[in-house]
Order: structure tokens, then C-alpha cells, then sequence
């Protein structure tokens, strides 16, 4: 099981911090850090400030300042960029980090950001359909040969004889695509990814939707064990009840409420609840931990947690 670190910036975090977390997980043995694409906080309990940052050029910075630690979203909205300036700056972070990126790509959700910053947000079933265009943009342009062009026509893109250029160091950098969509979702996963993520859900809904993208892979002829299958929790870990109680409360959440929706508890506890998760299929689990001051929580998920699983 590989445990990966999950922020959220767009509640309230500066470069500085984000850089800290990431520097803090690559000590503590983390497999990644990961960061949402937001540009507006959710709900009331943080500040937002200073303002929301762009993923990709966060990462970059991270990239020059870690080694080994993989680095990655979860997941970028296809509402806000251009797929083939997405692949272009991916391919760029790639090579910055010497192959260390990962892709998370999804249709993108908060009607309320994009209407703050002028972003387009059209219904559903059209994001879902840029969503699947950019999926094959990306990857066209990352899988053509040096030497030769790329070209696509779909409704929202056209491409006309680009040169595929620049060429990630990774061939190609992992795409994650995820969420509890029954049909679009899976297949999507089962055509593009990498690795499919199923986030803030039960085992039970986890365990459901794993299984229609095992089914959608059969379905074209992929093997379902060639994906990566994850699931994302929000995290308060604590040495004793009342280290619990208080990390809890720093991110607004009840302890009850956290146990039964996420992973809680003393690492004991943890530990035991990690196993249930392998026992349904996560093979990767991403830790969002929502107070980025607070390192010693980091190191403490290093120190008695990750050698354990």
C-alpha cells in the first residue's frame, strides 16, 4: 500500500506552505504529494487566504526543490485549460522533475469558481464530452512519435499537424481518472488511465465502482489488473485521544464523524481501518490533510503509520 499526501490549497495556503508539506512528506517516506486544481475555497470554516494558486506552476517550483517524491494532481478540471497547453506544461513539470509527475484529469464540478473567475462551466454531459477529447488530445500528443505530427478533430478541438512537442521524460506520465460516474467514468479509466480513483466514499461504493471499470476494461480487451485502483480520505491522526480530538478540530470535523468517514484515531486505529481498505481493492491511498502548518502530523503518519504498510 502506498501512502500519498493530499492538500488542498484553495482553503488557504501560500507556495511556502505547500513547499514545506511536500519537503516534509519526501522526509517522512511518503510515495507523492498531490494538490486539487481550485480556484475558490469550500465552505466556511477556512479563510482562503492568500487566494488560490495554479497547480502546474506550484508544482514546478516543488519539482526543483524535492528529489524523489512524485508529484501530481487530483485532479485538474478540464474547464480550465486548453488540453494541448495542459500537455505542453505537464510535459515541461516532467522534465523539471526529472519524471516525477502524474496527471489527475476530471470534468470539473464547483459551478461557483468558475463564475468567479470567468471560467465557462457548461452542463454535465458537455463536460464530460471536453473531458474525453482532452484525454485524447493529451495522450495523442505525448504518444506520437519524434518525426511526426499529430492531428484531431472533435467537436470542442481541433489539432492540425502539431509536432507532438515537448516529450515528457515519463512515456508517458501516468493519467489518473476518477470519481462515481456508472458509465462515462469507467470507461474513460479503462481507455486513458493510469490509475482510477474513487475519492471520499464508502468501501462499499468504492468496492462498486471498481468493479464497472474492471468491467469496462474486459470490455475492451484491457486487463483490469494494468490499472492502479485508489481511494482518497481526509486524515487526523494522533498520538492520544486528545491529540485526535484537537486535529480534528483544527480542520472543523468531529472525531465520531471522521472515524466513520475517513481515517481517524491513533495509528493503531488507523492501521486497522487501512487494512479494510486493502481488503476491498486500494492499492494507493491519498491522505488529505487539510492543516498544512501542522508538519508534525505529517511526520507522524511517517513515523507509525508508513512502515507498517
Amino acid at each position: 500500500m502506498k501512502l500519498r499526501i493530499f492538500t488542498e490549497p484553495q482553503q488557504g495556503a501560500s507556495y511556502g506552505q505547500l513547499l514545506a508539506v511536500a519537503q516534509t512528506a519526501e522526509q517522512a517516506g511518503f510515495d507523492a504529494f498531490f494538490r486539487s486544481d481550485h480556484y475558490q475555497r469550500m465552505g466556511t470554516h477556512f479563510s482562503g487566504l492568500p487566494g488560490p494558486s495554479d497547480a502546474w506552476i506550484t508544482l514546478a517550483g516543488i519539482a526543483r526543490e524535492t528529489k524523489s517524491i512524485r508529484l501530481g494532481t487530483l485532479v485538474n478540471s478540464a474547464t480550465f485549460r486548453n488540453p494541448g497547453v495542459l500537455a505542453i506544461s505537464v510535459a515541461n513539470v516532467d522534465d523539471m522533475s526529472n519524471g516525477r509527475v502524474e496527471l489527475g484529469l476530471g470534468a470539473g464540478w464547483y459551478g461557483v469558481e468558475h463564475t468567479s473567475y470567468g471560467i465557462p462551466f457548461p452542463a454535465l454531459g458537455e463536460r464530460f464530452d471536453v473531458l474525453t477529447e482532452q484525454l485524447g488530445v493529451i495522450t495523442g500528443l505525448w504518444g506520437t512519435p519524434h518525426g511526426e505530427t499529430f492531428n484531431f478533430s472533435g467537436k470542442h478541438y481541433t489539432i492540425t499537424d502539431s509536432p507532438a512537442l515537448p516529450k515528457p521524460v515519463q512515456s508517458p506520465p501516468p493519467i489518473i481518472v476518477g470519481g462515481g460516474g456508472p458509465k462515462r467514468t469507467p470507461m474513460l479509466a479503462a481507455k486513458f488511465a493510469a490509475e482510477f480513483n474513487m475519492p471520499f466514499q464508502s468501501m462499499d461504493a468504492f468496492s462498486a465502482q471498481c468493479t464497472r471499470v474492471r468491467d469496462a476494461c474486459t470490455s475492451i480487451g484491457r486487463d483490469p489488473k494494468s490499472l492502479v485502483y485508489s481511494t482518497a480520505q481526509v486524515v487526523a491522526i494522533g498520538r492520544n485521544d486528545a491529540e485526535v480530538a484537537k486535529r480534528a478540530a483544527a480542520i472543523g470535523r468531529e472525531v465520531d464523524e471522521l472515524k466513520q468517514n475517513g481515517l481517524c484515531g491513533t495509528p493503531a486505529e488507523v492501521l486497522e481501518k487501512i487494512e479494510k481498505w486493502k481488503s476491498v481493492g486500494a492499492e494507493r491511498l491519498y491522505l488529505q490533510v487539510l492543516d498544512l502548518d501542522d508538519l508534525d502530523h505529517v511526520n507522524l503518519i511517517g513515523a507509525d503509520i508508513i512502515p507498517h504498510v
